[in-house]
Formats: C-alpha cells, sequence, structure tokens
C-alpha cells in the first residue's frame, strides 16, 4: 500500500461512499492523513454528499462541571440505524457542548482555559476533519440563556428574550434589543429570518403565537411581527407546549401534543407535526405519531424534539429511546431508535449535522 502512488490511492479511496472513508480512516494515522489532505478532500468535494445525522447534545449537568478531554460528540445514523462517536479532544477547551449545526459545521460553548472563569467562547468545528475556528469570546450568560442560531458561516445569532448577539464574520459580535413579549421558545433562522413562539396569554393560561423578524430588521429597527392569518383559526390552541423545528426548504414544523379538547387542563390524544409553507402561509398536516407509540409519552409531563427537514426526534422520561417521524423516502414512518449514549433525565436534545469532510471553518 504504501508503495503505490498518493494520487492512486486517492482515486481508489474517492470511490468509496462517505462512511466508509470515515471508517478508514480511523485504521491508522497514515489513512488518517491520507483521506484528510486537501487534494483528497478537493476530489470527493463534488462525489460524496454529506451524511444526514442526528446529533445529541450533552445533559445540561455536563454544561456546568469539568469534562474530560475524552468528550465527544454522539450521533445517529438513520439510514444504517446506527450510532457514530466523533472525539472532541482536539478543542482546547474545557467542557466543550455542542448545541447547533449548519452546512457540515458543528457549534459548540467551550470554558476558556485560562481566567476568567466566567468567559465562554463559541467555536466552530468539523468532528470529521478536526478543524475549528473560535468566535468572539462571550459572557457565560449568554451560553446559559441563550439559543444559538446558525445558517451558514456569516449568520451566525445567540438570542434571547431581551437581546441577541449577530455576528457575520468579522471579528465581533453585534448587539440588539430583542423585545419580544416573552421567552422565546424553540427560535430557528430560515434564510435571514428567526421565526419564535412567545406566550402573550395570562399566568393562568398560556396563548401560542408565531413572532417573525428578518436579520436586516433586527439590527435597524427591532421589530418583531406576529405572523397570522385570519384563516388559521385555532391552529395554537389544538397543540399543547408546541415548538418549532425548521423543514425542508422554506417550511417550518411546529410540534406539539394534539389537545382532546379545549379545556384548560385537557389531555393530549398523540402528538402531532404541522407544516407552515411560509410562501403561501398555510398550514397542513405533515405527520402524527401512532397511538401505541404515544402511550409511552402519555405519562411523562414533558417531551423534547429535535430535528430538521424530514426527520424529527421525540424524548421523555422513562423511556430510554428516541422516537423518530422519517419522511426521507416516499412514504412518511415512526420507528424506535435504541442504544441511546449516556445518562441522565431521559430528555435528549440534539440538532441534525450534515457531515461532509469538504466543511472549513
Amino acid at each position: 500500500m504504501d508503495a503505490l502512488p498518493q494520487d492512486t490511492l486517492h482515486q481508489i479511496f474517492s470511490s468509496l461512499p462517505l462512511r466508509q472513508i470515515m471508517i478508514c480512516r480511523s485504521l491508522s494515522k497514515f489513512f488518517n492523513q491520507l483521506l484528510t489532505s486537501p487534494s483528497f478532500v478537493h476530489i470527493i468535494s463534488t462525489q460524496s454528499p454529506p451524511l444526514n445525522l442526528l446529533a445529541l447534545r450533552p445533559p445540561h449537568h455536563h454544561h456546568q462541571r469539568h469534562v474530560s478531554s475524552s468528550s465527544c460528540l454522539h450521533v445517529f445514523d438513520p439510514d444504517l440505524n446506527q450510532w457514530i462517536r466523533f472525539a472532541l479532544d482536539f478543542l482546547p477547551f474545557r467542557s466543550p457542548h455542542p448545541v447547533a449545526s449548519s452546512l457540515g459545521l458543528v457549534y459548540l460553548w467551550g470554558d476558556s482555559p485560562d481566567p476568567p472563569e466566567s468567559a465562554k467562547s463559541l467555536v466552530v468545528c468539523n468532528p470529521l476533519t478536526r478543524q475549528f475556528r473560535v468566535l468572539p469570546q462571550l459572557g457565560s450568560a449568554w451560553s446559559r440563556h441563550g439559543s444559538v442560531l446558525v445558517d451558514s458561516q456569516t449568520r451566525v445569532m445567540v438570542l434571547t428574550e431581551l437581546a441577541a448577539l449577530y455576528f457575520s464574520g468579522s471579528n465581533q459580535w453585534l448587539k440588539f434589543s430583542s423585545n419580544l413579549p416573552s421567552k422565546p421558545r424553540s427560535p430557528i433562522l430560515v434564510f435571514g429570518s428567526v421565526y419564535a413562539l412567545c406566550d402573550v396569554g395570562s399566568p393562568w393560561r398560556s396563548e401560542w403565537k408565531l413572532f417573525h423578524c428578518t436579520i436586516s430588521k433586527l439590527k435597524t429597527s427591532q421589530t418583531w411581527t406576529r405572523l397570522e392569518k385570519h384563516d388559521w383559526g385555532d391552529v395554537f390552541d389544538i397543540l399543547k407546549r408546541p415548538r418549532l423545528v425548521r423543514g425542508n426548504g422554506n417550511n417550518v414544523l411546529m410540534v406539539g401534543g394534539l389537545k382532546s379538547s379545549f379545556s384548560l387542563n385537557a389531555s393530549c390524544s398523540t402528538i402531532l407535526i404541522l407544516r407552515l409553507d411560509l410562501d403561501s402561509l398555510e398550514w397542513d398536516e405533515a405527520g402524527r405519531m401512532p397511538v401505541e407509540m404515544f402511550k409511552c409519552f402519555q405519562e411523562s409531563s414533558k417531551f423534547k424534539v429535535f430535528g430538521g427537514g424530514d426527520r424529527v426526534c421525540f424524548s421523555a422520561k422513562r423511556i430510554g429511546r428516541l422516537a423518530l417521524w422519517d419522511r426521507c423516502s416516499e412514504k412518511a414512518e415512526w420507528r424506535w431508535i435504541d442504544g441511546v449514549p449516556g445518562s441522565g433525565d431521559g430528555l435528549s436534545r440534539g440538532f441534525v449535522f450534515d457531515a461532509t469532510l469538504t466543511a472549513f471553518p
């Protein structure tokens, strides 16, 4: 093998699917260097599509205490139905905490290795190539209370109820007042616009509404618009604890428990996935959890939702596995994901990670 020219080896390995290339890289230092070299990455840039994976965020308690250098990113490959682990020991930070991903890059909070202890850095990296870049430093309050939204390397936002930080490729964060009516729930960034659910109801009864703001307006007038149509009727009232997930293209998914009635403490009959077309502003039903699967979620007071595109994951306490809604094929299917790594409260959180060797921080 060593006697073959590097160009020949590159041509041989470039014919492999990305999954097989990742396996070969782990065989030895020689293969790792060969299959991460710039010339090889250039060859496969048009031949190997990204792997659509589901990545787990660490439990919250991991975010607060020291984690050894063996920390890693756990991802699930829905096509092969298996878990994969990417080591994060190449990052010079304590307690790396992955929170988001876009275009093959992972964004994570890292504790500064040097004082002050309250300093946090948002780091962008590619776990496959082990390359990273550190964005300008922030205080720890942003990592505790802010939601990280990303849709390109030059559009990164950290959003809270009162303020928003925006990074556009310069060497500094721009800070703006967000002026939302309440804490934003499950905000998402879609093509330069931010969407979030806010509770505008009373202390004893929630009333969820969809709010929208373009980044250009946020930088000038800080104006959030309530997105609504008369035709929508009671679309927000039929769901308990709704949250948003970014869909494919210009679509937004809204997920929540389907209420059995409009009474204050109504039980739920299943979990419903609605889809909003942002061009036509029309809702339709995208999915409904099977009754037998929902029985496992019925006794939980809350559940977590993550994913994007045509895949959405659900977790709850004491279940020990994830429920997956998958519409990547012609027909949508619901199935269980077993073998969830780690321990904790059972409420797994995560994000979509389109793994590729060709993304550079």
